[in-house]
Formats: structure tokens, sequence, C-alpha cells
């Protein structure tokens, strides 16, 4: 019998609940996927892409009955994030992993920014990922879970005219070492800072010129030469998640080395 067939005869109420933020589409529903793979029930958190979320849980349905459930919530709505954690738990009345992959990504030019922005790239990167493992924090205390928050690279070196992007992904990698002593000995709290893995929305034109070039820009400070796959992020994610047992408060960079060039 393998080890995929053993968790898949598990009892419904044996089976271990991850609940992954923002993971209708990209690396988020790479993750999802990739947990889902390794038994675990999977709840998927969205905004507004209920197409793809429906699509993916479908999906993973059609792989393993009842194994995958949706729950929508803005995470710039402080009343959606207070709701998120208890509408999550009524899914499979528990949860042993939570993924904070959630994120908004934009520039915002310094001497332009404004409230709004601080608001909105605060609030998707950093207050919501602290306030939903807050709520969830007994139960991961009761499971002896775990929380995998998805950071970046310009956590450590800002990316020139994201500066509010980059603050708040600072914080939450800082939220991540000061989470792991919190929650210690009970639940371990560790990242993933991918580096080029998916080019975001202004560097998706595979015709433009200039955005081929700022492509070739980038992946020529890479050493190892290439963008990241998101499986590559998401494999990190789940060992982080079920086999780290003696690792909290790290952040663990996925980024072809990037960060050399920094």
């Amino acid at each position: 019998m393998t080890a995929s067939s053993v968790r898949n005869t598990r009892q419904p109420e044996e089976q271990k609940v991850a609940l992954v933020t923002g993971a209708a589409r990209r690396i988020g529903a790479c993750i999802a996927k990739s947990l889902h793979a390794q038994g675990f029930r999977v709840i998927i958190h969205y905004r507004s892409s209920a197409s793809d979320v429906e699509q993916l849980a479908s999906e993973l349905n059609a792989l393993r009955p009842d194994s995958a459930k949706t729950v929508q919530a803005d995470l710039c709505d402080q009343q959606d994030v207070a709701r998120l954690g208890p509408e999550a738990m009524k899914c499979f009345a528990r949860i042993d992993v939570l993924v904070n992959n959630a994120s908004s990504f934009y520039p915002t030019e310094f001497g332009q920014s404004n409230n709004a922005q601080w608001d909105d790239l605060i609030d998707s990167n950093l207050r919501a990922a602290y306030f939903l493992t807050q709520t969830l924090s007994e139960e991961l205390r009761s499971r002896q879970g775990a929380v995998v928050n998805i950071v970046d690279s310009y956590a450590d070196a800002s990316l020139a005219g994201y500066p509010i992007y980059s603050i708040a992904k600072a914080g939450l990698k800082a939220m991540t070492r000061a989470l792991a002593k919190e929650l210690a000995p009970e639940v371990r709290v560790n990242a993933v800072s991918p580096g080029a893995i998916l080019w975001p929305e202004n560097l998706s034109d595979d015709n433009d010129e200039s955005v081929l070039a700022k492509r070739a820009e980038i992946l020529a400070s890479i050493p190892l030469g290439r963008s990241g796959e998101a499986n590559e992020i998401a494999d990190w994610a789940v060992f982080l998640a079920t086999r780290a047992h003696y690792m909290t408060g790290q952040t663990i960079r996925v980024d072809g080395g990037r960060n050399l060039n920094l």
C-alpha cells in the first residue's frame, strides 16, 4: 500500500486541514494543490476570483470527494478578516496548517503615495495575516500545527518604486520571527521568500519588447539564470508545514541566488 493510499483511507475527521489565503490562482493555487496531494483537506480562500476558485475546488474534489472547500473574504476589510477564521473552521471543524499567501502588489511612487494605498498593501500583505493567525492560534495550538508565511525577496532589499509593498513584506518576515516566539512550543511559524517566480501583470506581455528587455535584466541578476516555478515555492511550503519539525522562526529564500546581487 502506498503512502498516498494510506492517507486517503483515513477517516475524514482524521485528515489534516490546511487553510491557504489568496489561493484561487498562481502560487496560492499551487500550494493548495500540493498540500492536497499530501493528503490534506484544503480550504481555499479568495477575494474576487470566484470562477477560478470554484474550478480549483472542483478539480480537487474530483480527485478526492469533499476534500476542498472555499471561503470568500476581503482581507482589506477588518470585519471580513474577523469572520474568515470562524467560517474556515466551519468547513471541516479543524485547521492544522495556515498558509498566509494572499498579497497585493503594485507600485507606489514615494512622494505621491497615499493612505489608501498604504492601507491596502499593509492590510493584504501583513495586517490580515497577523489577525487571522491570532484568531486561529488556539486551534493551531490544539493541533500542534504550523503557520507558513509567503514573504518576498524584497523584504530584505526594497524594490525601487514599490516602497509600501516592500515595507509590508518586511513586516511579514518580522512577524514570522515574532509569532514563532509567541506560539512556541506548540505551533511552528516559518516563511518562504520567493524571488522571480511568476511574472507580474506589468511584465506579462510576451510581445512587448520593453517587457522582454526588463525580464532579461531581471534574469541577468539571478545567478541560476532563470525564473523559478510556482511548484518550487509550493514544495518548500509543504516541507515547512509537514516535515520541518525542528524549525521555527526561519525564512527560506527560494530565489535562484538573486539575494546575492541585491
